[in-house]
């Protein structure tokens, strides 16, 4: 799948306000200085879609994206480390928790982890919360780039190994990706083109 088009719909803390077309929304999210903003920018071919920001946290709304104008990539707060009041924090975190209970467009959703880290807690009850509310996900191996190929090998699978022995049955669907190379950026967008087209022809049917 190629971008053509990507540009900036709408950002907001109310789910009920997210855009109310019916076409697919794929959401992005980890842990604050994941590299959130940098991956979507390098996905659409654009610097400056997404804000980045060396202050983690920075994201602190829902930023809806239309894509190809036929899908959104929804870029969401980062949850764990953020230089913001524990008031603020709780505020963006439930409405985090609303998007993904409330939001019926969300077809998949991306939880960004950073390659170079040993697993964290806070991204293994993440997941455990995605999969006890049967919301898909994948997961995004970020910074790829910053390791030797035996490191990240080796990285991916300790985090293979937690997870299954945290009681799941199989290990998601994922993606090794740069935003300084590049990498992964076709095999994911050609993961979502598949859904897309999947769920056309059986709108078609």
């Amino acid at each position: 799948m190629q971008i053509k088009r990507a540009v900036f719909e709408i950002s907001n803390s109310d789910v009920s306000k997210c855009p109310k077309e019916r076409i697919p929304e794929y959401a992005f999210i980890g842990r604050s200085n994941v590299g959130k903003s940098s991956l979507i920018n390098m996905l659409t071919n654009q610097k400056k879609l997404a804000k980045t920001s060396g202050t983690p946290g920075k994201t602190q709304l829902i930023n809806h994206f239309r894509i190809n104008d036929n899908w959104f990539l929804v870029d969401l707060p980062g949850y764990g480390y953020a230089r913001v009041s524990k008031k603020v924090k709780r505020t963006f975190q439930s409405f985090i928790k609303n998007y993904f209970s409330q939001r019926e467009q969300l077809i998949c959703s991306f939880v960004l982890i950073d390659s170079r880290h040993e697993p964290q807690r806070i991204d293994m009850d993440f997941m455990q919360f995605l999969g006890e509310n049967q919301i898909p996900f994948c997961i995004i191996f970020t910074k790829a780039d910053k390791l030797s190929p035996t490191v990240l090998k080796r990285n991916i699978a300790t985090y293979k190994e937690k997870l299954l022995a945290d009681s799941w049955d199989i290990f998601p669907d994922y993606f090794v990706t740069s935003s300084t190379s590049h990498e992964g950026r076709d095999q994911l967008l050609a993961f979502i083109g598949k859904i897309n087209e999947d769920l056309r022809k059986s709108s078609n049917e």
